[in-house]
């Protein structure tokens, strides 16, 4: 069953870059640097311009960037690592090579052999399309829709096999909302989005043109998808809506859910997606399914192939020839998120190795690039940021005591994951150096059968859901679980030629961030075992409530855009745990100078505290493009980093006292409006 849903974790002739320049961009570490403050800023007026200034105005965002940020940087530093790993496999494709560098490295052929693509053209469809024209009946559809799924063509709504979240060590089947063309349902609904609607129903009617389809059938197939998947939006909920666990579990025994929506070809989908028929499946949001079902009865056949032709295209575009991927990287790159130019054809190849073959990759990843010292000194960080919040908890006054004694027990149950997998995945399905389509479509079955075949089996613990080489960290609410890949412990967040005020301030902040998320308002639900469980008395629970509307309210009011503010409770869980984070590391820090008083020099003119908040907010720098600061405020459950680098900091009294921000200063919060929760 391939992976539509995202399990809930708590984010391409061979042309190489000339050594030289590769050599040289590989080279520039994204570090801390007082270099980056414009310090003609008042830091009690506008803190973030005063520590990220300069940056903010050296740092454009590059033409094939739809955003520019601390995060970029180091991707961007990585794909060069990685840009390398891909020529030199590409080099051993032999034989006598090992497994993962001849993977790697026809897959990356595949990807970047332009002349074969372009010879090719549309025909990699051309399977499918007769598929699609053949179907006469409704059963035929869902048995194709599950194996065009199967394959990675998204349509109708998405699934995945998961760990039942009222059962956490057992497999389950989960099918939710979905099948949109758009990012969000919002994009159909808003008249926020009525340009980019319109841009829509053009784009599909050019790519269908581009197919072969005459002008005037393109233009009424685009006419007929944007009216169907427009229906599809108003059933799915808001991502507001999607946030709430208790709400989006609905388990049904798969029999109950044949009788009440009957026009849904459930055994046929499932047999095509070689899912063995399960007792009950998770139908996360039951109301967007009863909808889908009285459309299948009521929209016409026709309508349907339309909508799966479209998607079929949609989801091939980027592994097709130049016109086909110009066109949809004009609508996805450059209208939806405002990109002016695609990422060179190496750095796109790298990405599309990354999401099919990640663990192989990584292998050659984690060889080069992380050392096992790496492992052992973020482990020791990780268990000091771990004894500061086990602490806090023991002594948090507002929780009672009942509730304080399952919220230690559910903290001394997590566990830590760093670097990469003790072992990786092996991937054992055909990679042709000549068919990057296939590949991506093979990658795919092979991942949607080897989930299918753990429905109802005990869970893998020591899988990952992040590849080593991903620049990202997170928590897994269902297996309390905190993992921190090799990608992300560099610089800028993991510096050891830097002081302890300025690596706490970053990784220490990211650990925080992630141990803070086994608590938040969505973490909070789930117990020691991974389930979905209220483990809260009813008073504690309110307090909670009232101390995270707090957060709700701050970050409401940061308007991002002329008259589009942040959404408080979309991004509620991440606030939570970039206050959390913030909190539990600088209190980490305090108790390193204690035990080491020489960290408490002042360098650079800054005392170790000033260093830590100025660190943490130019982890945050960020430029971006107006559309894609749009859409992020739509579908991210993160706040812009402009609202991150500064959010929690006004809410820490130690903030105030190390920059002297005092009443009647833009940075200065009440004390009364300060949120206080971990």
């Amino acid at each position: 069953m391939k992976r539509f849903l995202r399990p809930i974790v708590l984010m391409l002739s061979l042309a190489a870059v000339p050594a030289s320049q590769a050599a040289d961009e590989i080279a520039k570490v994204p570090r801390f640097s007082v270099g980056n403050m414009d310090r003609s800023v008042d830091p009690t007026v506008d803190f973030y311009r005063y520590a990220t200034g300069t940056w903010l105005k050296q740092n454009p965002v590059p033409a094939d960037k739809s955003r520019w940020s601390g995060f970029e940087e180091l991707q961007e530093r990585n794909w060069q690592l990685i840009h390398a790993l891909l020529d030199d496999a590409a080099r051993h494709t032999g034989n006598r090579e090992r497994r993962e560098v001849r993977q790697v490295g026809a897959f990356y052929k595949s990807s970047m052999d332009t002349n074969r693509l372009e010879a090719l053209g549309f025909h990699p469809l051309d399977g499918d399309l007769r598929r699609i024209a053949r179907i006469r009946t409704t059963d035929q559809l869902f048995r194709l829709l599950g194996d065009l799924h199967e394959r990675g063509v998204g349509g109708m709504f998405g699934g995945s096999v998961v760990p039942d979240a009222k059962n956490s060590s057992v497999y389950q089947l989960k099918l939710g909302q979905g099948g949109l063309g758009l990012p969000d349902r919002d994009y159909y609904l808003s008249d926020g989005f009525a340009k980019q609607r319109e841009a829509y129903r053009a784009h599909v009617a050019k790519m269908l043109s581009l197919l072969g389809d005459p002008a005037a059938e393109a233009v009424a197939a685009a006419a007929t998808v944007l009216d169907l998947e427009t229906e599809l939006a108003r059933a799915c909920k808001s991502r507001v809506e999607m946030r709430d666990p208790d709400a989006n579990y609905n388990k049904l025994p798969l029999a109950e859910i044949e009788r009440r929506m009957p026009a849904i070809h459930w055994r046929a989908y499932l047999d095509a997606s070689h899912v063995a028929r399960p007792a009950d499946v998770n139908l996360g949001q039951t109301n967007f399914f009863a909808a889908l079902d009285r459309m299948v009865a009521t929209r016409p056949l026709a309508d349907w192939k339309t909508y799966l032709r479209w998607h079929l295209v949609l989801s091939s575009a980027p592994f097709l020839h130049a016109v086909a991927e110009r066109e949809s990287f004009a609508f996805y790159g450059t209208v939806l998120r405002g990109q002016p130019q695609q990422e060179p054809r190496w750095q796109r190849a790298a990405k599309t190795i990354d999401g099919s073959i990640g663990e192989a990759l990584g292998a050659l990843y984690v060889e080069k690039h992380f050392p096992p010292a790496a492992r052992a000194r973020m482990a020791a960080m990780v268990d000091n940021l771990k004894a500061v919040f086990r602490d806090r908890l023991g002594r948090l006054e507002w929780m009672s005591p009942d509730t304080r004694r399952k919220a230690l027990a559910k903290f001394d149950r997590f566990t830590q994951k760093i670097g990469h997998p003790e072992k990786f995945r092996e991937y054992r399905f055909r990679i042709a150096p000549d068919d990057l389509l296939g590949n991506v479509q093979r990658a795919s079955v092979f991942e949607s059968r080897r989930e299918a075949a753990r429905v109802g089996k005990p869970v893998d613990r020591s899988e990952w859901h992040m590849t080593p080489q991903t620049v990202n960290a997170y928590f897994n609410p269902l297996q309390n679980e905190i993992v921190f890949p090799a990608g992300i412990l560099q610089p800028p967040f993991f510096d050891l030629d830097l002081d302890d005020a300025v690596n706490y301030g970053a990784i220490g902040v990211v650990i925080g961030h992630e141990i803070t998320h086994g608590y938040d308002d969505q973490g909070r639900k789930y117990d020691a075992d991974g389930n979905l469980n209220d483990w809260w008395t009813e008073a504690d629970a309110r307090e909670f409530q009232s101390r995270a509307q707090k957060l709700v309210e701050q970050y409401g009011t940061y308007e991002a855009l002329p008259g589009k503010h942040v959404n408080g409770l979309l991004t509620l869980g991440e606030n939570i745990a970039d206050l959390g984070g913030t909190s539990i590391a600088y209190e980490a820090l305090q108790r390193a100078l204690a035990k080491d008083p020489s960290g408490r020099r002042t360098i650079d003119g800054f005392t170790p505290e000033q260093r830590f908040f100025l660190s943490l907010s130019q982890l945050w720098r960020t430029n971006w493009r107006e559309a894609e600061l749009q859409r992020r405020l739509t579908v991210d459950p993160h706040s812009p980093g402009q609202y991150r680098a500064v959010g929690p900091h006004v809410n820490l009294d130690e903030f105030h006292a190390a920059f002297g921000i005092r009443a009647g200063t833009p940075m200065f919060r009440k004390e009364s409006d300060r949120a206080r929760i971990w």
